[in-house]
């Protein structure tokens, strides 16, 4: 079978980038979340010409293809195709970060360019870049096409896609944007270009597979201050969310701000305290509270940056202290204060220097995020619910995760009826309730609630599979819906006669009609 396999893609690629063996076979077909497919073969083109020459081969023959930029989509699919026997793409090899412009700041970089690697090609340079807690291996590229989100003014990764150049179905190579003119001058700072955009189209699609993308990065600011609060309660989440409403439609809070859940903080600090739940799951309200005061963490806690020049900073730091404080005291942090707060850590003895060791450990690496740095510290919680030490790929290691992200208004309402809903579904199944929300825009802020399980346990992961698809029912009946969802969901929220999905059929019809590339895969 593999024999054949390779033969059939003879020509076309060299041996060596067509992998057939078991254990890749295997290592493609795990998946954090309790669904996977298994693939016929893995292909590894190193070029936009060998991707083109790789549809137009699976033309040609009728053979279905799933293009990947490094397959750590955790949580949402990792690098498993919709269906069993599908060619993987893995569009790793095409690494090159093609420019950096740093007048107009901005890249360019193929989709097998990591978090890590555009972070170090930028040192030095005067440009952040937006970093996700995917980790250092995570594809720049397949996070800013799913729509990922940051920390960051510039959080929000599509709406910073300046022109992309995609090999459709066909064969055909199209750039999007003013890049189609090939010589225009404002190819990467103006994204529209004349005519439909069409940049969109790819983005959370099965159209095409994006071989180059701009992308702009942020100029580092002469002040930076990270910020955080603790909250008591529920309630103080609404009100914390109606105070910063306001700030973020002013444009006086531009960066993403996030608010995650007791759990969060303490997935990011370790695995699940077993041994002194004894066994019990979901953790028990008393060690909870334990661990929250060993941390010095509230119900919820609250976080972000202000970025600009020292006016402007501290500014905006008088305008969010006082706009929060009858909810929270907001504290700030820059690079002279953390190195302070180091010190002291690694003076202090005994338990309360190691707490607050701890505490520096948890928040070095977010803070760095909101400067653009990417880390690996943050898929600690990955690991959550598994047994036995864990640091590294949370595929490789089996761990189990999955994500359920709703997005709602920017209401300290919708906040608590969509916590009360997680928590109280998640409870009911065993589960802790792992929860963030993300003000993502001025007027829009997402959830997003890990399902955490051990994926060593049969019953736990279905369990987990259970939870998930009881949350997304639940959420859809509230009608709030994903942003952004794994296999598992791609198909429940196509209604028969949406208009939208018929449309967007008819679009796969005329660009993809052999249906070759990635069927399924959001498009029904």
């Amino acid at each position: 079978m593999s024999e054949s396999v390779v033969a059939s893609w003879s020509g076309v690629l060299r041996e060596d980038q067509v992998d057939t063996a078991a254990d890749t076979i295997a290592r493609y077909a795990r998946s954090t979340i309790p669904w996977n497919t298994t693939p016929s073969c893995v292909l590894h083109p190193e070029t936009t010409e060998e991707v083109v020459a790789i549809v137009k081969h699976a033309n040609a023959h009728s053979i279905r293809i799933y293009p990947i930029s490094r397959g750590r989509n955790w949580g949402y699919g990792d690098a498993c195709a919709p269906a069993d026997g599908m060619a993987i793409v893995d569009l790793g090899r095409m690494n090159a970060i093609l420019d950096v412009d740093k007048t107009l700041a901005y890249t360019v970089v193929e989709p097998g360019v990591t978090q890590g690697q555009l972070f170090e090609r930028l040192e030095g340079t005067g440009l952040w870049m937006d970093a996700t807690g995917a980790g250092l291996d995570a594809s720049v590229v397949g996070n800013a096409l799913e729509r990922g989100f940051g920390h960051t003014r510039y959080g929000d990764h599509v709406q910073t896609i300046c022109g992309i150049e995609v090999v459709l179905p066909t064969g055909e190579v199209m750039h999007t944007g003013m890049t189609r003119f090939g010589d225009a001058k404002a190819a990467r700072a103006y994204p529209y270009g004349l005519g439909p955009d069409l940049t969109g189209m790819f983005v959370q699609s099965n159209l095409g597979i994006v071989t180059k993308l701009g992308l702009w990065l942020m100029p580092e600011p002469e002040s930076f201050a990270f910020f955080y609060a603790t909250i008591d309660n529920d309630a103080g989440l609404m009100d914390v969310i109606e105070a910063l409403r306001p700030l973020r439609l002013a444009g006086q809070l531009r960066s993403a701000v996030h608010i995650a859940n007791d759990m969060r903080l303490f997935s990011a600090r370790g695995q699940y305290p077993y041994e002194a739940a004894g066994e019990k799951t979901p953790l028990p309200g008393e060690l909870r509270q334990r661990m929250r005061r060993n941390l010095t963490a509230g119900a919820w806690n609250l976080s972000g940056s202000l970025t600009g020049t020292r006016e402007t900073v501290a500014a905006e730091e008088k305008v969010l202290t006082r706009s929060l404080a009858r909810v929270a005291r907001v504290r700030y942090i820059d690079d002279r204060k953390l190195g302070m707060f180091e010190t002291i850590a690694g003076s202090l003895p005994g338990a309360v220097g190691q707490n607050a060791k701890d505490q520096v450990r948890v928040l070095n690496p977010n803070y760095g995020l909101l400067k653009g740095v990417p880390t690996n510290e943050t898929l600690r919680g990955a690991h959550w619910r598994a047994r036995g030490d864990s640091t590294g790929d949370p595929r490789e290691e089996h761990r189990g995760c999955l994500w359920v992200s709703p997005v709602m208004p920017m209401r300290g309402e919708d906040a608590k009826k969509v916590s009360d809903i997680a928590s109280k579904t998640l409870h009911d199944a065993g589960f802790d309730l792992l929860m963030t929300f993300t003000l993502i825009n001025e007027r829009a802020m997402i959830a997003i609630i890990q399902i955490a399980y051990d994926a060593e346990s049969e019953d736990e992961s279905e369990r987990a599979r259970q939870a998930y698809e009881d949350l997304n029912d639940k959420f859809q009946a509230e009608g709030y819906y994903p942003y952004r969802t794994s296999p598992l969901g791609m198909d429940r929220y196509a209604k028969e006669g949406d208009a939208f999905i018929q449309a967007a059929q008819r679009i796969k019809s005329a660009l993809d009609p052999k249906d070759i590339l990635a069927p399924g895969r959001y498009i029904p």
